[in-house]
């Protein structure tokens, strides 16, 4: 009798894990508000330069790399989604309307192996764009910063590959 309560309680604990499901969730829906505002920004700050004719000096720069932060805030909003429903799937139930469509592959997660493998990808990605947008602002003084910067373009490009490589592609 007490070993089946145990084995119950023991079970149980598993609803825990909604904390988990239902907070992160959460963040991806502000993530996912406040990239669109950084983008909405942008849009706005282009539209009074065109009514103004003005073109300030460094337009481009400052356009591109807002957007650029933007996405990292999408990408990041991605893994807080992708985890959510992971973590739902494994620990709470199968969701049903995602067994009953045709849901994309990324959302479909058997295994807790699975769903580190495809956060790891995305968080990689993260990376990259991170790495772009600092890339965007970086000053070169000599050939020495121009050779580093030249190998770790091959460094992400070499850990895309090889993400990519362990998927049978």
């Amino acid at each position: 009798m007490l070993e089946k309560i145990f084995e119950s309680t023991l079970w149980n604990s598993r609803l825990f894990t909604i904390l988990a499901v239902v907070f992160s969730m959460l963040g991806a829906v502000i993530l996912f508000l406040v990239a669109s505002f950084d983008i909405w920004g942008v849009v706005v700050m282009i539209w009074n330069l065109v009514v103004n004719h003005a073109h300030p000096e460094h337009l481009h720069e400052d356009v591109v790399s807002a957007i650029i932060g933007a996405i990292d805030l999408f990408l990041i909003a991605i893994v807080l989604l992708i985890f959510s429903l992971g973590t739902y799937e494994l620990f709470i139930s199968k969701i049903d309307a995602a067994e009953q469509s045709d849901s994309p592959e990324v959302f479909k997660i058997h295994s807790l192996d699975q769903l580190k493998d495809k956060i790891a990808k995305v968080i990689v990605m993260v990376l990259v764009v991170s790495f772009f947008q600092r890339v965007l602002h970086t000053q070169y003084s000599g050939a020495l910063e121009m050779l580093y910067f030249s190998g770790s373009i091959l460094l992400l490009a070499l850990a895309l590959y090889f993400l990519h490589k362990g998927d049978g592609h």
